[in-house]
């Protein structure tokens, strides 16, 4: 429920501000006296798109430790948080990177990588993955994680989504206006919108949203394959991969919060798998495998 409510909350405040962006741009003034302004729209789409993505990424190494309780390890208390701090280091120096913050949550097996740059990146890891894996497996996912980081991959995203959600407010409301301008009668010289266009953007912002997050997921499956590669190297063998994937394939993913989700190390499978995060762990290992 908690993490239920921040993502609403987040959601909520991300679109009053956009909102007000808008405004104040004048961007959501895009009916003129002589119809659709594309322009103006494109400006719009533009803002509340790429905005909307940016900030979320901006946010995300926040909302990430709020909503999973993630306790960040600075001092470390013991053995297994000195490891994990120097296990982290040694990966982020040998990708080129500065040293991540690295946390612990409570939670099933998972860990995910967050941050706005690979200047301020993020590694969590749950006590479910830290107690059921051996060292050389848990040191394979924290290799994964430090990948994505070097691959920008979490930027990558943002602007992929960035560049989806655009075309789906452009396309909705472009749809909208023609139905709309279809619908209404010979002698209705209104320039404003109808009933019609607010029920086609609906329907289309649902339909295109869809279509979206197809096409979204399929670019994050692609750059798992990719961090799955980036730890075999890191580690010089890509065998303690394979083993913490297969350790994973006979455990049940955690839930993560929606905003990292996509940069976990395992994932529940999607509806016909189009719409997962992940690609099967089987086909992962066979990936690396070849690979090797």
């Amino acid at each position: 429920m908690k993490r239920i409510m921040l993502l609403i909350a987040t959601n909520l405040a991300i679109v009053l501000v956009l909102g007000i962006v808008s405004t104040l741009t004048g961007a959501n003034r895009f009916f003129t006296s002589g119809g659709l302004d594309f322009g103006r729209l494109l400006f719009f789409a533009l803002i509340m798109g790429f905005g909307g993505a940016f900030i979320s990424l901006w946010l995300s190494k926040t909302i990430a430790k709020w909503s999973t309780g993630a306790r960040v390890v600075e001092s470390p208390a013991n053995s297994t948080e000195f490891w994990l701090l120097e296990t982290v280091g040694r990966f982020a120096q040998k990708a080129g990177l500065p040293m991540p913050e690295v946390a612990i949550y409570e939670g099933e097996p998972n860990a995910f990588a967050t941050g706005a740059s690979r200047n301020s990146s993020l590694v969590a890891v749950s006590t479910g993955l830290l107690q059921s894996m051996t060292r050389a497996e848990a040191e394979a996912v924290l290799a994964h994680e430090v990948a994505h980081i070097a691959n920008g991959d979490m930027v990558t995203l943002t602007l992929i989504q960035g560049v989806v959600n655009t075309f789906v407010i452009f396309l909705a409301r472009v749809v909208g206006w023609f139905v709309d301008s279809a619908l209404r009668k010979g002698g209705d010289e209104q320039s404003g919108p109808g009933i019609a266009y607010t029920i086609t953007v609906v329907i289309c912002d649902i339909a295109f949203g869809i279509l979206a997050s197809i096409i979204v997921m399929y670019f994050s499956r692609a750059r798992e394959f990719r961090a799955d590669a980036g730890a075999a190297q890191l580690m010089g063998t890509p065998r303690p991969m394979v083993a913490a994937l297969r350790r994973l394939g006979g455990m049940e993913a955690g839930d993560l919060p929606q905003n990292v989700a996509t940069a976990g190390i395992n994932a529940r499978p999607g509806w016909l798998d189009l719409f997962s995060s992940h690609p099967p762990i089987a086909r992962r290992i066979e990936a690396l495998e070849h690979a090797g």
